[in-house]
Order: C-alpha cells, then sequence, then structure tokens
C-alpha cells in the first residue's frame, strides 16, 4: 500500500511545479505538429508536380529556308566567238572593273578596220563634191554676168544654176554616207570592247558555266559565263504556312541557325513577305525575306536554315508548364472538391451532354443549326467580330497579352490548392506567370500512368481520368 502511493505522489510532483507542467505541455504539442507534418497526402504520389522557376521563354513561329547573296550578277557574252581566255577562276575575289574573260576578236577588229577605210573613202568623197560646188558656183556667177550684158541665153544661165544645186545636194548625200559609216563604226567598235568582259560588280566569282575554247553563240541567247554574288551580306529566304503567316510582322526579331553552325544563330529583322505564295501538293507557303551580314564568309549560298521568328518573348520571368495552365473557370461548389474529383464530375457531365446530344432528331438538330446561325440572330446579340478569336487564341496559347488562368498548387503535405494567376507570354509548352505565384512552389501538370488493376474490383469507376486523360483535362 505504501509503494502504490508513493508512485502516485511521483507521478503528481511534476504538476506540482507550474514551469514543469507548462514545458512538458509545450513537448506535447510539438510532438503533435510534427507528427501532422511529416503525414502526407496519400494521393501526392500520383500528380505530376513542377517547380515554378524563372528562365527566359520565347514564343517562335517557325520555319525552314534557304541563304543566298543578297546581290549577285550573271555575266554573260555580248558576241559570239571562242571563249579565248578566262582569267578567273571559282572562288576568285574581284572588284568592280576587273577583267574576267576574252573572246577572239580577229573577226571584230577587221570589221573595225573595214568600216574605217570605207569612212575615209567617203570623206575624200566630201572634198570633190565641195570642190564640184565651188566650180559650180563661178560658173553661175559667170552666166548672170553674160546675162546683164546679153551675152549668153537665158538656158545656159538655168543649166549653171541646175548643176550648182545638184552640187549641193551631192554634198549633203555625201556627209549622210559619213554619218551612217560612223555610226556602224561605233557598233563594230562597240563589239570588239565587248569581246572583253569586265566585272560588273565587286564581289566572288560563285560558279563558271563557260569554259575556255568553248565557241560562244549570242546571236539566239546571251550565254552565261560566270556568276559574281556579293558574299559580305546574304538573304534568307524562308518559307513560312499560311496558317502562321500572319503572325509577322515586319521588322520583328528573327534568327536561324544552320546545320553545320554547331547551334550559332545569327540574329536579325524581318524585311519583307512576297505576296504571291508558292503552291506544292496544295500546301501554301508565303516567302519571308531578311539580310543578315556576312563579313567572315561562313555563310555560304544555298545553306539549310531553321528559322525562328521571335513573336513574343520574355527574359528571367517564372515559368511553369503549359500543361498546368487551365482556363476554363470553375464554380464555388466545385472550388472544395478535389482536383481528380472535379475532373471526374466534369468527365460525366461531357458524356451525359454528348448523349443528349445523340439522343435528339436529326431534324431538331438542323432546326437548332439554323437557329443559331448568323444571318437568324438579331443585330444586337450577333458576337463582336474577333471575340471568338481572341478566345481560341488564349486557349491555344497564340495570345501573348496577360490573361488569367486558374493552377493546381500543391503543398508540402501534398495537398492541393487551386489559385488564380496571370499568364503572358506563352509557347504551348511553357507559359509566363506574371503573378500568382512565387519561385519555388510546385503546380500540378498532370497525373501519372496508373498500372491497370487486374480484377473489377479495383478499377475506377467510369470517367475517372487517369495517366495522359487527366493531364488533357488539365488544359
Amino acid at each position: 500500500m505504501s509503494g502504490i502511493v508513493t508512485s502516485v505522489s511521483r507521478f503528481a510532483s511534476p504538476w506540482r511545479h507550474p514551469f514543469k507542467a507548462l514545458l512538458l505541455f509545450i513537448l506535447v504539442i510539438i510532438l503533435i505538429v510534427w507528427i501532422f507534418s511529416i503525414r502526407k497526402n496519400d494521393q501526392a504520389e500520383n500528380y505530376l508536380t513542377a517547380e515554378v522557376g524563372k528562365m527566359d521563354i520565347e514564343n517562335l513561329v517557325t520555319a525552314t529556308g534557304i541563304l543566298q547573296p543578297h546581290d549577285y550578277v550573271d555575266v554573260g557574252a555580248q558576241v559570239s566567238g571562242q571563249l579565248k581566255k578566262l582569267y578567273v577562276e571559282v572562288g576568285s575575289e574581284v572588284k568592280a572593273g576587273d577583267l574576267l574573260a576574252e573572246i577572239d576578236a580577229t573577226v571584230y577588229k577587221a570589221k573595225v578596220d573595214g568600216i574605217r577605210a570605207q569612212l575615209l573613202n567617203q570623206k575624200a568623197q566630201l572634198e570633190d563634191k565641195q570642190a564640184q560646188l565651188t566650180l559650180a558656183k563661178i560658173r553661175v556667177e559667170r552666166q548672170q554676168n553674160l546675162q546683164n550684158d546679153d551675152a549668153t541665153t537665158k538656158d545656159s544661165v538655168q543649166a549653171a544654176e541646175s548643176a550648182f544645186r545638184s552640187a549641193q545636194a551631192q554634198i549633203n548625200v555625201v556627209r549622210a554616207q559619213i554619218h551612217q559609216t560612223e555610226f556602224s563604226l561605233r557598233v563594230e567598235e562597240a563589239n570588239l570592247t565587248y569581246s572583253r568582259i569586265y566585272a560588273p560588280i565587286s564581289g566572288t566569282v560563285a560558279s563558271i558555266t563557260s569554259r575556255q575554247g568553248q565557241t560562244l553563240n549570242a546571236n539566239q541567247q546571251a550565254p552565261t559565263i560566270m556568276r559574281i554574288s556579293d558574299l559580305s551580306v546574304m538573304t534568307v529566304q524562308a518559307q513560312v504556312s499560311e496558317a502562321d503567316i500572319g503572325k509577322l510582322h515586319i521588322d520583328m526579331p528573327v534568327y536561324f541557325t544552320t546545320l553545320g553552325g554547331k547551334e550559332q544563330r545569327w540574329h536579325s529583322k524581318l524585311n519583307r513577305v512576297q505576296p504571291t505564295p508558292e503552291v506544292t501538293n496544295n500546301v501554301v507557303l508565303y516567302n519571308a525575306l531578311f539580310e543578315v551580314p556576312n563579313e567572315n564568309r561562313a555563310l555560304m549560298t544555298q545553306m539549310s536554315t531553321q528559322v525562328f521568328f521571335v513573336a513574343a518573348q520574355a527574359q528571367d520571368v517564372l515559368v511553369i508548364p503549359a500543361s498546368a495552365i487551365n482556363f476554363t473557370p470553375r464554380s464555388s461548389d466545385e472550388g472544395n472538391l478535389k482536383w481528380d474529383e472535379r475532373n471526374v464530375k466534369s468527365n460525366d457531365e461531357q458524356n451525359k451532354k454528348s448523349k443528349q446530344e445523340q439522343d435528339k432528331p436529326v431534324a431538331s438538330q438542323q432546326a437548332n443549326e439554323k437557329k443559331m446561325s448568323s444571318n437568324d440572330q438579331p443585330e444586337s446579340k450577333r458576337p463582336e467580330p474577333g471575340r471568338r478569336q481572341r478566345k481560341d487564341a488564349a486557349s491555344n496559347g497564340d495570345d501573348n497579352q496577360p490573361r488569367p488562368a486558374t493552377v493546381q498548387v500543391m503543398d508540402a503535405r501534398g495537398n492541393l490548392t487551386e489559385r488564380k494567376i496571370t499568364i503572358g507570354v506563352s509557347n504551348r509548352i511553357q507559359v509566363q506567370v506574371i503573378e500568382g505565384l512565387t519561385e519555388g512552389e510546385l503546380v500540378v501538370s498532370g497525373m501519372r500512368q496508373l498500372e491497370k488493376p487486374n480484377s473489377a474490383a479495383g478499377a475506377p469507376p467510369p470517367g475517372a481520368p487517369s495517366g495522359a486523360n487527366a493531364a488533357r483535362m488539365m488544359r
């Protein structure tokens, strides 16, 4: 009996001291909080999460393209003949006015010499006609003096005057012949000059299509001898699909990479978009062109490029996966449900609605479609132009303007909380978060793929989301 009394007194002794009792109470509270803090939600492992982090994000329009010189000239021959000499090779650097090639000019030199001799003959004829004109003038004056003294006949005077006018006309004829010969001489001298081909611009010899010793015929079509390209500035010709061409605008930032560029980026701005498309196999593609400097000649003609037009961009901002975003507003009653329960309910409602639509008679559906057509709606109830487009753009992530959305945030215990946020730039993979989240928080981006149960008892209820379906429902 005395032992029991002693044990009770020892047990009650701490409560006689208030400080010890308070300390014991605090320890019990800490123990309880610790137990509940380490206890997590059993369903947390079924969710795919992503951490809110900072990085750069870009909304891009991608296209493929090829490189072309910004300025190039196909050098041809204006005269026919044998290509006697080539003074350059492929890859040679030339300046405007440098001698490139020479065509055999034997025939053209002979023509020039012959026309010059003809010109000398006509000038000699001109001197003879001028002498005859002087003699005819003297005879006219003599006949006029004799007529004054009645020493000659009227016919002799008229004959002298006619001979004088004929001598003047002969001089004009010879002068016209001289002018014609001079024109022909200039043509043949030009052809003689064209036998020596000079560089029209400064650049690089990109290709040579004619060989030394080859006979060129310029009578039917001007033959091309070589191409000179200015490789200091290159033009990128990117082919953009008709679905993305509306997102482009002049002076928008753009960069591209090449197959052998080792991830090097060349930056520029969009210069122009050609209005006439190229249609291949019913695919409509528009050419978007821009220039890029090429001082080190790293870019070559006909290189393939992967082009990225920057529609919007943001640097060092909060970013989350696009699969974590939900643009569908929820009611207050649904806010108290768990995330997976809401998806089950939404899926059931969609299935029920789809079944009801299928049960409707076809005639009723046609009547409803006719009733909902824009032609039967009054002007006051018709949707404003562009409103549906803005909604679709927001749901597809194409609109880069700030807009509201919701995400599911997971705390350290695995509990989910719906939170309203504001998002900005989106590239369909990642989304910029303007406000509503902080760096390091976890957001739900989908559900894990659960193993299929062996028995029907363990099967999920009809319409319950799982795996990829649940991940898609997050959108």
